[in-house]
């Protein structure tokens, strides 16, 4: 892996090389700082002033460039609506074409700068990162405060570019007009809906998204699935290679998150009643949903591996094994055996193929699709988790077919096992196996280690004031007094590598995914006892409560993604999204008044609600601080946030089994008191984290 500082020079546009941010210089005269300090203290005051000169300097060469070039692409513009106008009274087909070519030209030229402003953004973000760092001053703040809001702030053009928004409507506005100039001259706002088939217009659209500061559904949905992208943002004409893309391939590996996640959550209304038949307690229950969690802590291992190497052999393994699983998970009512359930759920467990889901997406999918696929996995993965219960409310039968019983408690079991086989069937007449990057050459793959890079600006405290986690940065940038051999940055090879390379900040963020995890566990897993200890509730209406708090999944994205985060920090939903999860642990508890179908409800769908919600902004945070030595491998920042929320599920259903032997009137607190420890614990951590930083 080169060094940011090479790739920074690699990827500059030649003719522009004196424009650029000189990110070498500033290096240098950190270092300059740094061997002063040394010798003698040296007046923080003046290193600020200093510091501050040289940053207004460089950004000044950046926008003074920017607008002469944003002048000449208007420039263009306007002569070709001359052009366009003439085209109005004497309509040429020829001529058309050739204006359409020339407004393509102009957007191509556009593209080119719109990725300067993104490389000269991400070099000054990170040198400010960098100064932080080396002298733990909170200069990023001083600067940004003084700076971003600045009636003659030139720091606002480079990540407000509302010049070349303007620029690029310009552009999007005239090829949609000629676009169906042989027989409509409806314009784009006559008709917002249709979107303009201009692959030079998704191309600025998408370079347009990456540099504003502002977060839609898609993005935020994305995110859940802790896949990163390029440190660096990578050139139009080199792309990720089409050859690795098949989409009937990609619809399958959503498909197989789809029915896993189905698999994992059709047997909760019925665990219970199945364990009971089987001549065990209810709360054992707890043991046959959390086996398949248990199973899933080295499935995920073995899975990320084998994906280095295949991702159809894996998919083919995890089909066969979950329809062995389930059967046997079926067949053990009447063969009348805990042992049997219980393999059969572990089964379907050493079947989960999420990591290969996972890394399909991220090796396999061109960036230009990376985020509706990311959003694809979270929403099958949600969709998925609402199906599980309500297609175990409907299945609602007592049959024998020869000496095999078929009832609500088996039918789950065999349904699935049916799903499983058609869709193995279909994986191996479909499934097309990607080409593997040893036969792909020149593919950006290797560095993903701050998605969007953009997204959120430099006016995101949390990234830019972790001094931690700038250790790889550092290692990777080639300073002489740091590390810089090859091995540093490598990917992880064991999980205690992985866990190694974790900073205080990732570990905080990675305990809040436990805690969320552990709270959401608990509150379905057992829903089914306690309903029917305090309620009388029926398998149907278990199905029907787990059910709705599914399907609230995508309609709370949809909220948190298009409107709340665009008005509040991530910092402040993280912390308050936590804050309503322990409200809503709290509502739960059963103490002195009579507990209700009111009370239960609405308390575990605040729960419910506001850990999505703090799901989807942990892991966004998550993906922007972890190393980039976790953003690829097997030992990946997507595996070691896998293995925590299934540790958590794994502790939370053997809590409720071992809660179990107090009796069911005490299942309920007893459940309850470890997970308002642990969200407590969390918001602390949360505090300590944001008092360091800040």
């Amino acid at each position: 892996m080169v060094s940011f500082g090479k790739k920074l020079k690699e990827r500059q546009i030649q003719e522009w090389q004196g424009y650029y941010i000189n990110y070498k210089l500033m290096k240098k005269k950190l270092k300059q700082y740094a061997n002063q300090s040394q010798a003698v203290v040296p007046d923080r005051r003046f290193v600020l002033k200093d510091f501050s000169r040289m940053l207004d300097n460089q950004i000044e060469t950046i926008v003074l460039f920017l607008l002469e070039k944003q002048g000449a692409l208007a420039s263009r513009i306007s002569g070709l609506n001359e052009q366009k106008d003439l085209l109005q009274e004497v309509p040429d087909i020829a001529k058309i074409d050739e204006l359409r070519e020339a407004y393509q030209a102009v957007g191509r030229d556009l593209l080119k700068l719109l990725y300067f402003v993104e490389i000269n953004a991400i070099g000054l973000r990170k040198i400010l990162k960098k100064f932080d760092k080396r002298f733990g001053y909170k200069f990023t703040d001083y600067y940004v405060k003084t700076r971003a809001n600045h009636p003659y702030s030139q720091l606002q053009q480079v990540f407000k570019h509302v010049g070349l928004g303007a620029v690029v409507g310009a552009i999007s506005r005239n090829l949609a007009d000629l676009q169906d100039r042989k027989g409509s001259y409806l314009s784009i706002y006559d008709q917002p809906a249709l979107p303009l088939q201009d692959p030079v217009v998704d191309s600025m659209k998408a370079a347009v998204d990456r540099l504003s500061h502002s977060t839609n559904f898609l993005n935020f949905l994305a995110q859940h699935a802790l896949i990163m992208q390029d440190e660096l943002p990578t050139p139009v004409e080199e792309g990720v290679d089409d050859q690795r893309y098949h989409f009937m391939s990609l619809l399958l590996n959503l498909a197989n998150t789809f029915l896993y996640m189905v698999n994992t959550y059709i047997i909760v209304p019925t665990a219970d009643d199945y364990s009971m038949s089987l001549g065990a307690a209810a709360t054992v229950c707890g043991i046959v949903i959390g086996a398949m969690a248990v199973a899933q802590i080295f499935s995920s291992v073995y899975f990320s591996a084998w994906s280095n190497r295949s991702y159809f052999r894996p998919l083919i393994f995890s089909s066969i094994v979950l329809f062995i699983g389930n059967v046997m998970y079926a067949l053990a009512y009447d063969l009348n055996s805990i042992p049997v359930l219980l393999i059969g759920r572990l089964f379907c467990g050493f079947g989960s193929a999420r990591a290969v889901n996972r890394r399909y997406i991220s090796d396999c999918v061109p960036l230009k699709y990376r985020m509706q696929a990311s959003a694809g996995f979270v929403s099958a993965s949600a969709l998925g988790m609402a199906c599980g219960p309500a297609v175990a409310g409907l299945l609602q039968t007592n049959f024998k077919i020869y000496k095999i019983t078929v009832n609500k408690e088996t039918l789950p079991g065999w349904l699935m096992a049916i799903a499983w086989l058609i869709y193995l069937i279909w994986l191996w007449f479909s499934f097309k196996e990607p080409v593997r990057d040893t036969e792909i050459k020149n593919v950006p793959q290797e560095s993903k280690a701050e998605p969007d890079s953009l997204e959120k600006g430099i006016v995101e405290p949390l990234l830019l004031k972790s001094p931690e986690n700038q250790q790889d940065e550092d290692e990777q940038e080639g300073d002489e007094s740091e590390e810089a051999s090859e091995d540093s940055h490598k990917p992880a090879n064991s999980i205690v590598a992985a866990y190694r390379l974790l900073t205080p900040s990732v570990k905080v963020q990675l305990l809040i995914y436990f805690m969320l995890k552990y709270a959401m566990e608990i509150l379905l897993s057992e829903s089914s006892v306690i309903s029917t200890y305090y309620f009388s509730w029926s398998t149907g209406h278990v199905a029907v409560f787990l059910a709705c708090l599914g399907l609230t999944v995508l309609p709370v994205n949809l909220v948190v993604g298009s409107y709340i985060s665009n008005m509040f920090e991530d910092r402040q939903i993280l912390l308050a999204s936590e804050i309503m999860v322990c409200v809503g642990i709290l509502m739960s508890f059963n103490v002195i008044i009579p507990y209700s179908v009111p009370q239960y409800v609405c308390s575990g769908l605040l729960l419910f609600v506001s850990a999505e919600v703090l799901e989807g902004v942990n892991l966004s945070l998550l993906s922007r601080v972890m190393s980039s030595r976790l953003s690829r491998g097997t030992y990946n920042g997507g595996l070691l946030s896998t293995e925590a929320g299934t540790i958590a599920r794994v502790i939370a259903d053997a809590t409720i089994t071992l809660a179990g032997y107090l009796g069911e009137s005490m299942l309920l607190n007893v459940t309850l008191l470890p997970s308002f420890f642990i969200c407590i614990v969390s918001i602390l951590a949360t505090f300590w984290t944001y008092n360091s930083l800040y």
